[in-house]
């Protein structure tokens, strides 16, 4: 072979490796040219979100028949619009919210169901770490509130098949520290629901209407959580006897309670909810809300008696290195009139005296110290033996 014809099979050889480089160059520069499109259309839709105006919540009133309907918006009174083409006229009930366009002529979609943020903040998604074991005396009140609201969530078969109705509410009442939020703490954990907290105090608020609506939307979360139990605690912040005159907040707390009340005993049933309520002022308690069908078991938590006492001294010093010259009997009857609490700060006291004394052992002299230091402070707040003394069974049958 020539030379002439080697140098052209040379150069043809090359310039096919020339075109495949390029063509593989040519498909690279596709690939990133597709997704330098793919961005410029994302940011585009985002700048188009940016720049779009916003749309107008409402709720649905009622559906009529020429494709419109009437909604309750949120930016002022109830409005007849049109229905948009995109919208399923089946996915539309009363009570449904959905979105309007600007001039909130016409429902351009349907929004998702949500829950109002403050109400599912009320859920406790961790059960309490107390059991019925974790409480000291109370054998009467933790067997009732078994009867009551445990049992009834874990087998309601058989109330149906005596064909009775359990209790609906349980109202817990008596003098402070004396178990009453232990208890709700315990049932949750035993019972193994969804556990909802509330504070009395936290339904009553600025706006006409806002508690009201907070209350029926903590009882429809429970409705969907069931089986579940809603506990209030200090529920006399609401649920005080209600009075002719009142300042203008005062009938807006009525507003709440009437809302509770008609919760707990009205049209919708609470099926598989439970309402255990708390309260050391039972005395001032509307009787509405005492009447059975509401709150049907009111349980007194009173101060505990000699044996309740002792329970308590083993319960909050199992975990103590205490000497065994430590006679708990004898601590009970020294502490006559004393609450759960107490206890409890007593106890607190005694290791605090070993601590100062670098000990790790309390002995029963940090008792002794414990108990004078915490009973006189008792005598110092004035409290002395008045719920030993106090009737509550005067309030309850008023």
């Amino acid at each position: 072979m020539s030379s002439y014809s080697r140098d052209a099979d040379e150069a043809g050889e090359m310039d096919i490796d020339y075109i495949r480089a390029l063509e593989s160059r040519v498909r690279e520069l596709e690939i990133e040219r597709e997704k330098l499109i793919m961005r410029i259309r994302y940011y585009r839709a985002e700048i188009e979100k940016l720049l779009s105006t916003p749309l107008i919540e409402a709720v649905v009133v009622k559906l009529l028949d020429d494709n419109r309907a009437i909604v309750k918006s949120t930016t002022g009174p109830n409005l007849i619009v049109n229905i948009s083409s995109n919208v399923s006229r089946e996915k539309l009930r009363p009570g449904q919210h959905v979105a309007l366009n600007q001039r909130g002529s016409t429902i351009v979609a349907v929004l998702p169901e949500y829950e109002d943020p403050y109400v599912s903040s009320m859920e406790v998604i961790e059960k309490p770490n107390v059991s019925f074991n974790d409480i000291g005396g109370l054998h009467e009140q933790i067997l009732e509130l078994k009867e009551v609201v445990e049992l009834p969530l874990k087998n309601p078969d058989l109330f149906r098949e005596i064909g009775i109705e359990p209790p609906k509410g349980v109202l817990l009442y008596g003098p402070p520290g004396c178990g009453k939020t232990l208890l709700a703490k315990a049932v949750a954990h035993e019972a193994g629901a969804t556990f909802i907290s509330i504070v009395g105090s936290e339904l009553v608020q600025k706006f006409i209407g806002e508690g009201a609506r907070i209350v029926r939307e903590v009882f429809s979360l429970a409705r969907r959580k069931a089986p579940s139990i809603v506990f209030i605690d200090e529920i006399d912040s609401i649920a005080a006897r209600r009075l002719d005159i009142g300042t203008s907040g005062e009938r807006e707390v009525q507003r709440t309670l009437m809302q509770l009340l008609a919760e707990l005993d009205g049209f919708r049933p609470l099926d598989r909810v439970k309402v255990i309520a708390a309260t050391n002022r039972v005395d001032i308690l509307d009787p509405a809300i005492l009447r059975p069908g509401r709150f049907d078991r009111l349980i007194e938590v009173p101060l505990p008696d000699l044996r309740g006492r002792y329970e308590i001294f083993k319960v909050h010093t199992r975990k103590m290195k205490i000497s065994s010259e430590v006679d708990l009997m004898e601590l009970a009857r020294m502490t006559e009139g004393a609450s759960g609490a107490e206890i409890k700060a007593i106890v607190t006291e005694a290791g605090y005296y070993a601590i100062r004394d670098n000990r790790r052992e309390v002995v029963m002299d940090d008792f002794l110290k414990a108990v004078r230091k915490v009973m006189g402070k008792r005598e110092v707040r004035g409290l002395g033996n008045i719920y030993k003394r106090q009737d509550y069974s005067m309030y309850i049958l008023q």
